[in-house]
């Protein structure tokens, strides 16, 4: 497949609406999980496995550093397809302890002009029975998975402990890494629970539960100090890594937003690695730092990684962009770390910091 043959089905997938249209490109990605000689094919096309990008984290090998953002495969239903759209490793969820049908429709907008999306979703998933079903049958597939995990909407927040108890007791063995949702806009009072006390109780249960690496995702719209403070926090707590960002409510950001949901795609690019870069300052080489937000180029991707991320993640940009971007930004990191007489990419992440 060609970047022109992927711009041919984005044209045909944006005469629909924005989430019939990701329901189709997932039903596309199931029919490829069953098509051994397909899958080989894109995998030969888009994935990139270079020396110089390898790298162990959680005893896993992740082949580059390029990852699927969590939203994208809510339900766990398109791991086997990852690979060949070029990632490195995936992400599945949020998922949450029953299932929900999240918020009503309309909630997910194409901002076509700023290539950003909008989204509302609600955390809309078939719920971790569902989900426990999908990575049961993965069976001997060698790839790393990270879960995210949420609150279902209906629990009230001073309950919402015992949803992530659940999750953690549900998921303790699957998967390489669970990261805490606390940071999504989209389900009330969620946001709330980004604060010292809940981050304390949180991952000290999930010591008591789980040996897996328990990472925190944190929302775009803290305040850098605030944002340090809370990750430093975490870290402190037991988080074996930080994801930032999340999505923004900055609807200052494009006269075309919605008064609702949050926004992703390049409009969240220079807020998400601003506070990335505040965090990465204070935490390079402390834990974990994992970059997601808007990041559309090999340039990017690597700005991000010497401010401190080992790996980064995409989304929004795969929806514009096509799984030639994954191949781009991999083949574009090897490029660039050549040009800076870098052998490995670990030399490069954190370099901001280590030559002040």
């Amino acid at each position: 497949m060609s970047l022109f043959s992927y711009e041919t089905l984005k044209k045909l997938l944006f005469k629909l609406d924005p989430e019939t249209a990701h329901t189709v490109a997932g039903l596309g990605l199931r029919a490829a999980a069953y098509c051994p000689p397909a899958l080989r094919h894109f995998s030969n096309e888009f994935f990139v496995s270079d020396p110089m990008l390898k790298q162990q984290f959680f005893g896993r090998t992740f082949q580059n550093p390029v990852g699927l953002g969590a939203g994208f495969d809510k339900n766990g239903q398109y791991i086997t397809a990852m690979p060949t759209l070029g990632f490195g490793f995936t992400e599945i969820g949020t998922v949450t302890p029953k299932p929900q049908p999240g918020n009503p429709k309309p909630r997910l907008f194409r901002l076509v002009e700023e290539q950003s999306v909008q989204n509302a979703m609600g955390f809309n998933n078939k719920g971790m029975g569902y989900m426990l079903d999908q990575l049961n049958k993965l069976y001997f597939f060698d790839y790393p998975i990270g879960i995210n995990i949420g609150k279902n909407k209906t629990t009230p927040e001073e309950k919402a402990l015992e949803d992530y108890e659940t999750l953690f007791h549900a998921f303790k063995e699957y998967g390489d890494y669970i990261v805490i949702n606390i940071s999504s806009p989209n389900t009330p009072g969620l946001r709330d629970l980004q604060n010292e006390q809940f981050i304390n109780d949180i991952f000290a249960m999930a010591k008591r539960i789980t040996d897996q690496p328990i990472l925190l995702k944190v929302a775009p719209d803290m305040a850098p100090e605030d944002a340090v403070a809370l990750c430093t926090t975490a870290v402190e707590a037991g988080a074996a890594g930080i994801i930032a960002t999340n999505t923004t409510i900055d609807y200052s950001l494009t006269p075309n937003a919605k008064d609702f949901g949050g926004i992703s795609g390049a409009l969240l690019t220079q807020k998400s690695y601003e506070l990335f870069r505040a965090v990465g300052k204070a935490l390079y080489g402390k834990t974990l730092l994992i970059s997601v937000g808007g990041i559309d180029s090999a340039e990017e991707a690597y700005r991000r990684i010497k401010a401190g991320a080992s790996l980064v993640q995409v989304y929004s940009m795969l929806i514009y962009r096509g799984p030639a971007l994954i191949k781009e930004i991999n083949e574009g990191l090897v490029t660039l770390l050549k040009k800076d007489g870098y052998t490995h990419i670990s030399e490069a992440v954190g370099a901001d910091w280590r030559h002040q």
